[in-house]
């Protein structure tokens, strides 16, 4: 089966949402996200697809995929699965690289059932009062870089540093 690539931001304490959204605007953090996403394929569980702005859904220029336990759930322009295996398999013989963008039960059984190989993840500097978290790696399984550092400005309240994760071979 096709390994997948995981993209999401954290706080100090993994905290990656509040309230079914986003805690911080980052605008470079988001550019990050759609140039990485662009022409490729975004996973996502319903209730991250529903926190995305209305004017957003689907995604533009990406095949937008949700993962959801409803089984009559549609959505225009979206391929829907009820099983995390079933989609990643099916979507295995396309070309096109298949990101999980949240949110924290799709990032928990992906990485539960060895679908990731890599990960882009934005560590924030701050510890929010989120109430949705991404799961505990262990780093010694992953070899880091540190794609860029970027400090806090008038635009982003929060410094950040976006790193590359990718599997070590076990």
């Amino acid at each position: 089966m096709k390994k997948t690539s995981i993209i999401v931001a954290m706080d100090a304490k993994n905290g990656i949402g509040k309230d079914n959204d986003l805690m911080w605007h980052l605008p470079v953090d988001m550019k990050f996200f759609k140039s990485q996403t662009e022409n490729e394929i975004v996973v996502m569980g319903r209730k991250n697809y529903e926190s995305i702005p209305e004017r957003f859904r689907p995604l533009s220029n990406r095949l937008n995929v949700i993962l959801t336990r409803n089984k009559d759930f549609e959505a225009d322009g979206c391929l829907v699965f009820n099983d995390l295996e079933d989609c990643i398999s099916t979507l295995s013989n396309r070309e096109e690289k298949i990101y999980i963008i949240g949110g924290g039960e799709i990032y928990k059984q992906a990485l539960e059932l060895d679908l990731v190989e890599e990960m882009y993840i934005s560590h924030v500097d701050c510890e929010l009062d989120a109430d949705t978290f991404f799961p505990i790696i262990d780093e010694q399984q992953w070899e880091i870089n540190t794609l860029q550092d970027h400090q806090k400005d008038e635009k982003h309240a929060y410094s950040f540093a976006i790193k590359y994760y990718k599997q070590i071979k076990r």
